[in-house]
């Protein structure tokens, strides 16, 4: 973690996204288990839990928006670290950089046409099927954690430049909680 006000503002920021993903996580899977326990049990009485399909795609969609941007600041994502392991160390936080660069214009990208997309839901009023709720708001829920990656990825960028052009830069490592 970072030991700038900003940095720890960021993480702080990234990882309660991070939390409520998860908390979000742990609720989409009581509802699938009650649901299949309701399904299994229709013999006696009980039932799905309606819109149980809904709820699992709205929960997945925000749970996964949220993890987004704790793994971009602790550079949890994918590398070929095969490739630049054996570069030297300044290639390697120039390359850092490029790759954060190229992370925020990617996560910019993917804000705006989400940002589309909820507000075309939004003017066609487009609801669910079974629980009939505004599709917008699943957008939303999205948006919540696609906005949250954009800040962390402008401080990446921020950061991997200050490291490439620092006289001793410090190789990039994964962060861990």
């Amino acid at each position: 973690m970072d030991s700038t006000l900003v940095g720890r503002l960021v993480y702080g920021l990234a990882r309660a996204v991070a939390i409520a993903g998860g908390v979000m996580l742990s609720i989409v899977v009581v509802i699938v288990v009650v649901s299949v326990i309701g399904r299994a049990l229709i013999p006696f009485g009980l039932s799905a839990v309606p819109g149980d399909f809904e709820i699992v795609q709205f929960g997945v969609l925000f749970a996964i928006f949220a993890a987004l941007p704790l793994t971009q600041y602790l550079r949890g994502h994918a590398d070929v670290s095969i490739l630049v392991d054996h570069l030297p160390l300044r290639a390697v936080v120039v390359i850092e950089f490029i790759m954060d660069a190229l992370m925020l214009c990617a996560t910019v990208f993917i804000v705006w046409r989400f940002g589309a997309g909820m507000l075309d839901k939004y003017g066609n009023r487009e609801v669910t099927f079974i629980l009939h709720v505004p599709l917008w708001w699943t957008y939303a829920a999205g948006m919540v954690g696609a906005v949250c990656m954009v800040i962390v990825s402008a401080y990446c960028v921020v950061r991997s430049f200050m490291n490439a052009i620092s006289r001793n830069p410090v190789k990039p490592e994964v962060g861990l909680f």
